[in-house]
């Protein structure tokens, strides 16, 4: 035990340390005197929460907060990242926070960290360091130079903008919402969990993300409800209504709201993508709540398979004062984006199941009046063979309706994204295709007239080499066949990448790549922290 002259030296140089990496890692946000930032960012400066939760401001620190929390009687819904401090660090920035603006002192020593350290997802500092290190730049296409753009606060999923070069918009998986200038190099959020109306921060996910002519955003949301008999999916379609004084979109209100039951287990996909069509109408992807059409074992998950209006695609009037779902296409697993060609020829891009099953692009054509949108075989069959094929053994998958006729997938000639070197309908298993845009005439010739996927990569494990693929973005050159089906020559364009989810044209001869996470390959079991987003620009192009 120190003496007390030895503990006041102690804690003395640890307030000097502490004060040091305060400014450096933590004053950005919290300002330097622990003011805050009203709504944004909570103070430290006479903090209750702080004063209350001592073990969960060091959590804070060395795992990151994604849930609200009151400070002083304000809530605050932010999200903080960890911060890349060890322990002893951590310890040092804690103890100058406790000791100053009024809080309630003490030493905060190393060992205080490790213990809180041990109960998050990142065991170690050495474990969150190489989690937290960025990869490495791939390798720029020919003719394309690539850099990286910014770094991000938030596992963002999607991106939109005017596609003219200026500031854009980053959506993250839990509501928020961030402007950036690529210019400035100004990082700021406009738009945070509270202020959706209806939903309650930490229980509702944001996945499908799109600007309108008018400048404002469209946003797709699913929120958990615990209900009697059935914990519901209640989702819908949020929209902002107002901007703020420097231009930006914000409070976002429900234009659509509907729901059914949740998903079974882990398969609530829910909305995803949105997007306008060419015919000024509102697309949709509506993802499964199964992983093959099972029906589950908890009956207050809703033991019914899928439901009318999952696994399904939509279309909605966006001018309507009371908005429908008109069902265009069904049997699509999960089209997490689709995009539309040249010539306006609708694809969607699925994930497949459990099984080792191959994962989809689909051609949709939506239904003429009086007829029925036509069936793409989920969850009887994936790619171009029924359930009981050899490597899609699934014990889950319901009977098939009686003489089905299913809408084939896009054939992948490759060579890329193939399975057994075969051509495949569409892409190897696990890959986890995401983000779908199409480069017209106006790209170099290597990649016009083409599409761009993202693919995020596998989760599982596979039975061979699969769990390697993805972490990438191809390039796929499609090809109609006489017969009416189409194929597409795929090559590799970008890999490898940290999970990338989103791929964005920002502007003539600019392209964004969006990274949910660090992580570029799946072997090493890192844990996850927020990715970045890449710029590739056609040399030449201004």
């Amino acid at each position: 035990m120190l003496r007390a002259a030895d503990a006041a030296a102690d804690l003395a140089a640890a307030m000097r340390r502490g004060q040091a990496l305060y400014l450096a890692n933590c004053s950005l946000c919290h300002g330097a005197t622990g003011d805050g930032v009203t709504t944004i960012y909570p103070p430290l400066a006479k903090s209750d929460w702080l004063a209350a939760h001592r073990s969960g401001a060091i959590r804070a620190i060395v795992a990151g907060l994604n849930e609200p929390i009151t400070v002083n009687g304000r809530a605050f819904h932010g999200q903080m990242p960890p911060i890349m401090l060890d322990d002893a660090q951590a310890a040092d920035v804690m103890t100058y926070i406790v000791n100053s603006w009024g809080n309630t002192g003490g030493r905060v020593i190393p060992e205080n960290i490790a213990a809180v350290r041990a109960t998050a997802n990142f065991k170690t500092f050495e474990a969150l360091k190489a989690a937290a290190d960025f990869r490495p730049l791939p390798a720029a296409p020919e003719g394309f130079a690539v850099r990286e753009l910014v770094r991000l606060p938030d596992f963002g999923v999607r991106l939109a903008s005017d596609g003219r070069g200026g500031k854009f918009y980053i959506l993250g998986q839990a509501g928020a919402v961030w402007r950036f200038d690529p210019a400035s190099g100004n990082l700021k959020q406009i738009i945070w969990p509270k202020d959706y109306a209806g939903v309650k921060p930490g229980d509702f996910q944001t996945l499908g993300f799109t600007r309108d002519e008018q400048g404002r955003l469209w946003i797709t949301v699913n929120q958990r409800v615990t209900a009697d008999p059935l914990v519901m999916n209640e989702c819908g379609i949020y929209r902002t209504t107002a901007f703020d004084e420097e231009g930006d979109p914000i409070a976002p209100k429900a234009w659509f709201q509907t729901s059914y039951p949740w998903g079974i287990g882990p398969y609530n996909h829910g909305l995803s993508d949105i997007r306008f069509g060419r015919d000024g109408l509102l697309y949709v992807s509506s993802g499964s709540r199964t992983d093959a059409g099972e029906t589950g074992v908890f009956s207050h998950l809703g033991k019914m398979g899928e439901v009318d209006i999952t696994a399904v695609m939509w279309r909605m009037d966006p001018k309507s004062a009371a908005p429908k779902i008109e069902i265009i296409a069904r049997g699509i697993r999960n089209a997490y984006s689709f995009n539309w060609d040249g010539a306006g020829n609708l694809f969607t891009v699925s994930n497949g199941p459990d099984a080792h099953a191959p994962e989809e692009m689909d051609f949709i054509v939506p239904p003429r009046p009086g007829e029925q949108p036509r069936h793409h075989g989920f969850p009887y069959q994936m790619g171009d063979a029924p359930a009981d094929t050899k490597w899609y053994q699934h014990t889950m998958v319901p009977p098939p309706p009686a003489n089905p006729n299913y809408e084939l997938p896009v054939l992948n000639l490759g060579p890329a994204g193939i399975m057994h070197g075969k051509p495949t309908s569409t892409f190897n298993a696990h890959t986890s295709p995401t983000g779908l845009t199409w480069l017209g005439a106006e790209w170099p010739a290597s990649v016009r007239d083409g599409f761009l996927l993202a693919r995020i990569g596998s989760f599982l494990m596979g039975p061979g080499p699969e769990e390697e693929h993805g972490f990438d973005v191809l390039h796929m050159k499609m090809e109609r066949r006489a017969d009416g089906r189409w194929t597409a020559r795929t090559t590799n364009f970008l890999a490898p990448l940290g999970r990338p989810i989103d791929v964005h044209i920002a502007g003539p001869g600019k392209l964004y790549v969006l990274e949910y996470t660090r992580q570029t390959e799946l072997r090493s079991r890192i844990g996850w922290l927020p990715g970045r987003i890449l710029e590739l620009t056609v040399k030449g192009a201004k």
